[in-house]
């Protein structure tokens, strides 16, 4: 089995929205994904590249990801913000996530931000022990909040 760790292309932005849906069904919101092919690529890949990513391929097929982009804390300043991080169901356990993650704390590293951050559901254990075995720090006391694009444009 050959893994490479490499940035997302263009070309890769089909496969990554399959994965972005198997995510979903995981996290059982596969009806919150909205997004279209051509705005992932635009917003990935277009004239104002708002995102990067790392793909893992096993033998030439891409079997996970790890998607980031740079957020500013005004306590902290610029850190490398993990929006979605997987490894398909199948190949798990084989050590691709540990090189996907590692590649982009290397990313954080390498740019000097101040961090990294990401959030995990509180009942994926899974994805908890994981992040436990980097001393990550998991903060209580936070509540997410958001405005659909629906609610913006009634405003």
């Amino acid at each position: 089995m050959k893994i490479d760790i490499r940035y997302a292309l263009k070309e890769d932005c089909s496969r990554i929205l399959e994965l972005i849906h198997e995510l979903a069904l995981y996290e059982k919101a596969p009806q919150e994904v909205t997004v279209s092919l051509t705005e992932f690529e635009d917003a990935g890949f277009g004239e104002k590249p708002v995102w990067k990513a790392f793909v893992a391929e096993v033998d030439g097929y891409i079997e996970g990801f790890s998607l980031f982009y740079i957020r500013y804390s005004t306590w902290k300043g610029c850190r490398l913000y993990l929006e979605d991080f997987i490894v398909t169901e199948k190949m798990r356990g084989q050590g691709i996530g540990k090189l996907l993650f590692e590649k982009t704390i290397q990313e954080a590293k390498e740019k000097n931000y101040s961090g990294m951050v990401w959030q995990v559901l509180d009942w994926n254990q899974p994805a908890i022990n994981f992040y436990n075995k980097y001393n990550s720090g998991l903060e209580d006391g936070w509540i997410n909040a958001s405005l659909s694009k629906e609610q913006i444009q009634h405003f």
